[in-house]
């Protein structure tokens, strides 16, 4: 028989994934305990074509089992939802006691929890939403708690891998680390799971919680100072590979902004920061809300 965490393993997109934990979490009775297993795979029959294991329902059209169907139909009413999604994977010392009671963040801004086991969890949020919880994490636990969490993208229906592969890889890349202080990888995309050396090398990887918030706080104030517009001229401005030009460009660029962002962007230095710096900015700033100015 399946176990929860089987189940969440055969989701294919973000929606599927949602879709289940929501299952399992309002309605665990309606996957089978002890129901009989699906007819073995022939010309005419067959085991469902989702879960592979349970029989199909009854009607000769369905090709899903009743577990798989309901998923797939909640699922379909989930994508545009799922696509603002992001998935957190924890491996840590203990579980953080809000994730296990439900409270606060758990509460009002979880999409989806799963619990796997006293060191394990699984946590879907909108991405806006990450920057709340990271800092909710260490503001009731500090120190205490230390492991891995990994974060990534939920995973879309062309997209390659399937939702349930990127889960399960995130599970093979957790233990690298020793439980001497809490970490956080953060993906971009869900197919950098498959080739994490690649952005490890880059210095876009692995950080401390402490730091990571750090940087999530300077998007934040990225995003609110400047336009999007902007943030696409500077974004073009900073990786020209003509310096002459660049400082050509930089004047102008620099005399249409406001104050604040000109402030912001005088005291950070952004222009010598490395391209891997400036990158990860860029990524970060659609994982945090704009900041109310007034």
């Amino acid at each position: 028989m399946l176990s929860s965490f089987d189940w969440l393993r055969r989701s294919r997109t973000g929606a599927e994934l949602l879709a289940t934990l929501q299952y399992l979490t309002a309605e665990p009775d309606l996957f089978p305990t002890g129901e009989e297993i699906g007819p073995p795979h022939s010309a005419l029959n067959g085991p469902c074509q989702r879960c592979w294991v349970y029989p199909r329902l009854s009607s000769p059209r369905h090709k899903y089992c009743r577990v798989c169907q309901a998923i797939l139909a909640r699922a379909h009413k989930l994508n545009h939802v799922s696509r603002q999604c992001i998935v957190v994977w924890g491996f840590v010392n203990r579980l953080p006691q809000q994730l296990w009671t439900g409270a606060g963040f758990y509460e009002q801004h979880a999409l989806g929890t799963y619990v796997h086991d006293e060191r394990h969890f699984l946590l879907l949020m909108r991405r806006y939403e990450l920057k709340t919880w990271l800092r909710e994490l260490v503001i009731y636990h500090g120190a205490d708690l230390k492991g891995l969490v990994q974060i990534f993208p939920t995973t879309a229906a062309r997209q390659g891998a399937s939702m349930g592969e990127i889960l399960c890889r995130a599970v093979h890349l957790e233990a690298r680390f020793s439980m001497d202080r809490l970490r956080v990888r953060f993906f971009s995309a869900p197919y950098q799971l498959l080739t994490p050396r690649t952005r490890d090398r880059e210095g876009l990887l692995t950080f401390e919680v402490s730091e990571f918030l750090s940087l999530m706080e300077m998007a934040a104030v990225f995003r609110t100072l400047l336009r999007p517009e902007e943030q696409a001229s500077l974004h073009e401005l900073v990786n020209l590979e003509d310096l002459s030009e660049e400082q050509f460009y930089w004047g102008r660029f620099v005399g249409r902004l406001s104050q604040a962002a000109k402030d912001m962007l005088s005291s950070w230095n952004i222009r010598h920061w490395p391209k891997n710096r400036i990158k990860l900015l860029y990524e970060l700033v659609d994982y945090v809300a704009f900041y109310q100015t007034h």
